[in-house]
């Protein structure tokens, strides 16, 4: 029996920023919470920057997770936007490491593989596979919230893995199966 932990996963943006905290308890995730911040009422983009740094580290100090996952900023056509989201992620992983929390950045495109098994997943598609896998319902108002879960699966995922063994990470079986020779039946 392990003992319970919590993941907080983020889908940062300066206009909306995703959250969600999954509580892992006997290898079971559980959704804690999910929402959204939302950043357009803030005129400046500094404004909006102290907003998530603040906005998480609340978050942070209520839910009390140990990881934190974000998704990584994908390039656009708009380098000013992947700017911002960039900024957006800098600060919400600056509000994590303040905080003591381990962090795992993730491609959307991983995010999607991970979930539903296929990288170009739509967003309702990545919706309803959560809202399978957790047995919760998710509304198409929280997108940006189901992105964050998204995320935060991801990491349970891949540290729930045997190949995530012992802090080591692993890219294949046979490396992961010589050094855990024990571990073969």
């Amino acid at each position: 029996m392990s003992l319970p932990y919590k993941i907080l996963g983020v889908d940062p943006g300066t206009n909306i920023m995703g959250y969600a905290v999954i509580e892992i308890i006997d290898n079971n995730p559980k959704l804690v919470t999910m929402g959204v911040f939302h950043l357009t009422k803030f005129k400046d983009h500094q404004t909006k920057l102290k907003e998530i740094f603040l906005q998480l580290q609340e978050i942070i100090e209520t839910y009390l997770p140990k990881e934190m996952a974000i998704e990584a900023p994908f390039y656009g056509k708009n380098v000013q936007s992947m700017l911002k989201l960039g900024r957006a992620q800098g600060v919400s992983m600056a509000a994590a490491m303040t905080m003591g929390l381990t962090i795992q950045e993730y491609a959307p495109k991983k995010i999607k593989q991970s979930i539903t098994g296929n990288g170009n997943a739509s967003k309702e598609q990545v919706a309803a596979m959560l809202a399978s896998m957790l047995n919760i319902k998710i509304s198409q108002k929280y997108f940006d919230a189901t992105d964050a879960l998204a995320a935060a699966m991801t990491y349970y995922h891949a540290s729930s893995s045997p190949l995530a063994a012992k802090g080591k990470t692993y890219t294949n079986w046979k490396q992961f199966m010589t050094d855990n020779p024990g571990r073969i039946k």
